[in-house]
């Protein structure tokens, strides 16, 4: 039996939430999310509470009551408030700077990093630390784990690109005797 399927979601004020068909709506201004269901879950709206209910009694079914109540919650946190994770750049002469769509990244290879800003999606950068901020999680998930993934931080100086609240386990070096 899930836990979190269980709780209904909470809708903030000013975000209108709709069925069509077997995919739920919420709309914020010019922005809209539609999360597909496929009609694995019921859906039903009261008010400003959105619950979801099995279809069967199996386990998969159970595991999608569960799954789809969690990302219709993170697309109303997302609507409302949005999200935001932030990079560290460790390193000697590495740098990063947003111009335009593309983030420029300086990471100690012998040319330059340019990643493409995915859309709905805001990157600043202030000195050493890139903050990407958007109202879809799984977006701002990716491109972090993208940029991260050009120089991940290796465990002797710390240098690369991490999470600002990682902790890298540092390793001691050759000691001469």
């Amino acid at each position: 039996m899930s836990r979190i399927g269980k709780k209904p979601v909470t809708v903030a004020n000013g975000i209108d939430v709709s069925v069509d068909g077997t995919a739920i709506v919420a709309k914020k201004g010019k922005l809209e999310k539609k999360l597909e269901t496929h009609g694995r879950v019921g859906i039903s709206i009261d008010g400003s509470e959105v619950t979801f209910s099995r279809v069967g009694e199996s386990k998969e079914s159970s595991a999608f009551w569960g799954t789809y109540r969690a990302l219709f919650a993170n697309i109303i946190e997302g609507l409302d408030k949005g999200f935001e994770k932030s990079l560290e750049i460790n390193g000697v002469g590495y740098r990063a700077a947003v111009q335009g769509k593309v983030l420029n990244l300086q990471l100690g290879f012998s040319h330059p990093i340019e990643y493409a800003i995915p859309e709905g999606l805001e990157v600043t950068v202030t000195k050493n630390i890139i903050t990407l901020k958007g109202s879809d999680k799984q977006v701002i998930g990716q491109a972090a784990a993208e940029i991260r993934s050009f120089r991940p931080p290796e465990p002797y100086k710390g240098k690369g690109v991490k999470y600002t609240d990682e902790v890298i386990i540092r390793k001691a070096g050759k000691s001469a005797k």
